[in-house]
């Protein structure tokens, strides 16, 4: 690995609790555990009879109605090769086919980050949290909602590093309007190696961009390191219902022949692209998945893969995506399942929204999709944090209020702390009866650590926080994001690396017209 592909984790020294203030606050890199590891069970609603049902009628959906493979004849010609029945651009596989190639793909893996203390397990009782991916606006600190640029996709970046509550510097946090379509891949792409040591993840706008992601990787982490070892992870949507399309085929192709992990996600708002119905959704979902994952397979037996789900429901009035309902609640849980049965690594949504600003409709539907993803063991979690109005926004106010809230989730599913210190039967025999634990021995050791605490929520009297000025939560989290990003400092990366990135990145752009057409 070039480099040993790490930095020195950099932190600000000072002691006592100026500096765990200053740490707390994101002033300081704070090192928190690189993903979530699940100590509890999982809440399933699905029974294996009920799992049963739907991966019976997605075998049929395979069999009988078939999945549209558009405009690629090389996928269609691997998929005849690996016995599926291609008739046009229809590709229906017999029953068994797809699961017989699912089991060619690992239940878990590792993606490896620049500074190996951030590297992610990817997959069984693990949780990785990554922030918003593809709005094309912001919502930027002045409350203005505007198109993005390449300067608000780095912001994003610097906050994702700085975060505790995020593992995972994600991929296209915001579209970055102001650049060139063929090129900006390019910059965002060096964005994420520049400006963050978490992992992150490639272009899939086009097979050549998907390519570059991958060049630039083997700078960065040398060509034999990435040739071993998982490295990036790319969101393969497909277009519902039941077509992939070349532009998604074309990148998937690229990172499985390197060995590089592709997440196989249908993307369905239920009711437009797949039935009302969740255990039709489910069937659909289940079906799509499959033969994302077979192909993927087909094309390099092994390569890693994540069974994606992204489902919302609709507002049957306005045609509206709608968050925080129980159906899509009911879908990710089933689709969990589904995946936990065919051996796969699950990935889902997060913090999502319908909210136009941060207001109370952002926080319930935010919490009643954050909560059902982890309690339902979502290994990868995309839109963790920042997502806003149904997609189309990332938010800087709510990038940090999320990551907030995720980085409670490690006392969620931490479990009950049973060791002779949880037990606390020292701390109840020193204070007896009648009287307070505040002064207690066992009090004073754990105090510091013993209650998660937000760090943007007010616990002050109703007097002091009028004194101060009575500033509200979006206010908190504005102050909060000026503030990290004015004492930003970036993980340290190898000058030579450096230069080579910068020189690829500049050559391709001199190669690249500015407009596709």
């Amino acid at each position: 690995m070039s480099e040993d592909a790490s930095t020195e984790k950099r932190g600000r020294k000072g002691g006592g609790r100026d500096a765990r203030r200053t740490a707390r606050s994101g002033g300081g890199m704070k090192m928190s555990a690189p993903y979530l590891i699940r100590k509890v069970p999982l809440y399933d609603i699905l029974s294996d009879e009920g799992a049963e049902i739907i991966e019976n009628n997605a075998e049929t959906i395979l069999e009988e109605v078939g999945i549209e493979f558009k405009d690629d004849p090389e996928a269609l010609e691997i998929l005849k090769e690996h016995g599926a029945d291609v008739k046009g651009q229809r590709v229906h596989f017999p029953r068994g086919l797809c699961r017989e190639y699912c089991k060619k793909a690992p239940s878990q893996f590792t993606q490896y980050a620049r500074n190996p203390d951030r590297s992610v397990e990817i997959g069984g009782n693990n949780t990785v949290f990554a922030p918003v991916y593809g709005p094309p606006f912001v919502r930027d600190l002045e409350n203005e909602r505007r198109y993005a640029t390449i300067e608000d996709f780095r912001n994003f970046i610097k906050l994702a590093y700085m975060l505790p509550g995020l593992h995972h510097s994600g991929g296209t946090i915001c579209e970055p309007v102001d650049l060139p379509v063929p090129k900006r891949h390019l910059e965002m792409v060096y964005s994420h190696i520049k400006y963050s040591d978490k992992p992150f993840m490639g272009s899939v706008t086009a097979a050549s961009r998907a390519q570059d992601t991958v060049e630039m990787a083997k700078i960065l982490f040398g060509a034999d390191f990435l040739d071993q070892n998982n490295v990036l992870v790319s969101l393969i949507n497909a277009n519902s219902p039941m077509t992939w399309d070349d532009t998604m085929l074309g990148a998937l192709k690229i990172y499985a022949r390197h060995g590089q992990a592709v997440m196989l996600s249908p993307f369905i708002l239920a009711g437009a692209m797949s039935p009302v119905s969740v255990a039709g959704t489910l069937a659909q979902t289940l079906a799509e998945a499959m033969s994302g994952i077979a192909f993927a397979q087909m094309v390099k037996p092994g390569a890693p893969v994540i069974f994606g789900s992204f489902a919302s429901s609709m507002s049957m009035q306005t045609g509206a995506p709608t968050f925080g309902t129980p159906e899509p609640a009911l879908v990710l849980n089933g689709c969990a399942k589904l995946a936990r049965r065919l051996n796969v690594p699950f990935r889902s949504g997060g913090s999502l929204t319908a909210a136009k600003t941060v207001d109370a409709q952002a926080a319930y539907e935010s919490t009643y999709t954050l909560l059902p993803a982890v309690t339902s063991g979502v290994n990868f979690m995309l839109h963790a944090a920042g997502w806003m109005e149904g997609g189309l926004v990332s938010d800087y106010r709510k990038l940090v209020l999320d990551a907030d809230q995720l980085s409670m989730m490690q006392r969620m599913v931490g479990g009950i702390d049973l060791s002779e210190n949880g037990q606390a039967m020292d701390a109840i025999r020193e204070t007896g009866p009648g009287q307070h634990f505040l002064g207690s021995s066992h009090t004073q050791a754990n105090f510091e650590d013993a209650f998660w605490r937000s760090e943007l929520a007010d616990y002050t009297t109703f007097e002091q926080w009028s004194s101060e000025g009575s500033i509200e939560s979006a206010k908190r989290a504005e102050n909060r994001v000026r503030k990290m990003l004015t004492q930003y400092e970036a993980p340290a990366l190898d000058p030579v690396i450096d230069e080579a990135l910068i020189a690829y990145k500049s050559k391709r752009m001199e190669e690249l017209p500015d407009s596709e057409f």
